[in-house]
């Protein structure tokens, strides 16, 4: 019987192992491709990035560079200006007297010298319509109005719109004359500080406020606190002192002319007819009319710094970066308002 001999089978071992590290190779390739693409994107976001910051520095650059060139070319322009050869010098004094606001002591006080200083200026008028503000920036004010007229002995005048009022007339109080509307609210001589007090609210709704100071009194008018007996008293003591300086300036301001009683001085207003009876104003007038009549300059000229378009610039390129920031203490300021 014949054996029957199988015939051996191809070997297909080196063609296996080249297939298997083929496979083997595959995902190797695109692990590293796709490696390859995110390092890549990685660098090219890295560069967007940069191209942006550089350009967004460069565009700040060039705004801050533009405002100053604005500025200063907006500055020799203002100096050049032809004004007649007599006129009646008009500075603006609107809204509330804050050194933060446009009617603040720099830029009023800027604008009075320029008005003195100009010889073709015969007079220099304030037109107010103001409810108060700041007792530290209506003093300089009157100050320095009281130190212009002195060195270049020329009057000033007030003219009030709608009111004059605290802050408002304590600087009016230093000019010649005070011209108003019989419907104008004037007065209001007199000191508040205010605030509000949570400690009720807080005791009702179980909340308790932790305030941790160095000093008896760094807390002081803390919202959240009950102020103590003698820090009442200092606070109060304050206001007087404050409110004194007020009375003060008016009656050196006013002299004979005021009718000088308790009544006056304790923070009430009156109408602009009443005012003029009680000698806190001298008469009826407007702008046009103390111009003609009284300045005997009918041509006016307005020194009111205003709040140009680069300064706008700057302030709420300020407002944007501070967004967001949240402020940690209250700051209470005695104001006359």
């Amino acid at each position: 019987m014949q054996e029957e001999h199988t015939p051996p089978a191809p070997d297909a071992g080196p063609a296996t192992n080249a297939s298997a590290t083929a496979a083997q190779d595959k995902p190797s390739h695109w692990e590293r491709d796709t490696l390859e693409r995110l390092v890549m994107a990685q660098i090219t976001e890295q560069r967007v990035a940069r191209r942006w910051r550089i350009g967004f520095r460069l565009f700040w650059m060039v705004l801050v560079l533009g405002v100053i060139w604005y500025s200063l070319h907006q500055g020799k322009s203002a100096a050049s200006t032809d004004h007649p050869s007599s006129h009646t010098a008009l500075i603006e004094i609107k809204g509330e007297i804050d050194a933060d606001a446009n009617a603040n002591a720099e830029w009023i006080i800027d604008s009075m010298r320029q008005a003195f200083e100009d010889e073709g200026a015969q007079a220099v008028v304030l037109l107010i319509n103001s409810p108060g503000g700041s007792p530290v920036q209506a003093g300089m004010i009157n100050d320095e109005i009281k130190r212009l007229k002195a060195l270049h002995q020329k009057p000033v005048y007030v003219v009030v719109e709608e009111t004059c009022a605290s802050a408002a007339y304590y600087i009016a109080a230093a000019s010649d004359k005070i011209y108003v509307d019989k419907a104008s609210i004037v007065g209001s001589i007199g000191v508040l500080m205010d605030g509000f007090g949570f400690t009720g609210l807080m005791d009702k709704v179980g909340v308790e406020r932790r305030l941790m100071t160095a000093g008896e009194n760094k807390g002081f008018l803390d919202p959240f606190s009950q102020p103590t007996k003698t820090q009442k008293t200092h606070a109060q003591h304050l206001l007087d002192q404050i409110h004194q300086q007020f009375i003060t300036v008016v009656r050196e301001g006013r002299g004979d002319r005021l009718k000088d009683t308790p009544e006056i001085f304790s923070g009430l207003f009156w109408s602009g007819q009443q005012a003029i009876e009680l000698g806190l104003a001298d008469g009826y007038g407007t702008l046009s009319s103390v111009a003609r009549d009284v300045v005997k300059a009918e041509d006016i000229v307005d020194y009111t710094r205003q709040d140009n378009v680069a300064e706008r610039l700057v302030k709420r390129f300020g407002a944007a970066i501070g967004e967001g920031m949240v402020k940690t203490s209250l700051h209470l300021v005695p104001s006359l308002r």
